[in-house]
């Protein structure tokens, strides 16, 4: 488990913030049909449940893009990742279907309304991560897209630099198919799925679809900075 520490900035911007951080073993298989199956059960739950316009009225996701915007950041041109998919989903095009590991994140994501950090622990250097608003002399490749520019969006960094922001992951230490040892860290800017059940439903997919075991699990306050062990 990894020590987080939360900026003044992050409490200022975003004083309900708690983290769900989830470390375990497991492996990153090609997806099963299964486990598809239920993310496009998933799918179409949401599909129809929300009009478009009302994705961004999702309370996770509502409040997390109050944070971007207090920290300078325009959540429409960048927008947190279960946004983005929830977009995808009610436009009819659907989610991209990818390893075990990625696509129960992603199936977390979307049910909850949580945007969630997944990363390969063993590529995190160092024991404390810490929660910052990001800046422009940040250098930041998200997966898939490149360089992208963090500043004003909420970012955990190692002693090397950043790893994950609720719009994108970086490169470094992303998941791959050698990836045996998780971090997740699930960002609750405003509770919508109840942390309990965020936390069991992760744990049902970990055990069920990666293989997972010796599974740990700590809640951060960011306003108090206190850590919950369960």
């Amino acid at each position: 488990m990894k020590h987080i520490v939360f900026s003044d900035n992050i409490r200022r911007a975003a004083p309900g913030l708690k983290v769900i951080q989830i470390c375990a073993t497991c492996s990153n298989n090609p997806t099963s049909d299964i486990l598809w199956n239920e993310i496009e059960e998933e799918c179409q739950r949401i599909e129809s449940s929300y009009r478009i316009e009302e994705i961004n009225k999702r309370p996770g996701i509502a409040a997390t893009r109050l944070a971007y915007k207090a920290l300078g950041k325009d959540p429409n041109r960048y927008r947190p990742s279960s946004e983005a998919m929830c977009r995808r989903i009610v436009n009819g095009k659907g989610l991209y279907r990818l390893t075990t590991l990625i696509d129960v994140i992603n199936l977390v994501s979307i049910a909850s309304g949580y945007s969630i950090g997944g990363f390969d622990a063993d590529k995190i250097k160092g024991d404390v991560l810490t929660l910052d608003a990001g800046t422009h002399e940040d250098t930041f490749n998200g997966i898939g897209r490149g360089p992208l520019n963090i500043a004003g969006l909420p970012v955990y960094r190692d002693i090397v630099g950043g790893i994950g922001t609720p719009t994108s992951d970086e490169e470094r230490t992303k998941l791959t198919a050698d990836t045996t040892h998780l971090l997740m860290l699930v960002n609750i800017y405003g509770e919508e799925m109840g942390v309990e059940e965020t936390i069991g439903m992760i744990k049902s997919c970990l055990e069920r679809h990666a293989d997972a075991s010796s599974i740990s699990v700590s809640i951060h306050v960011a306003e108090t900075g206190e850590t919950m062990g369960l």
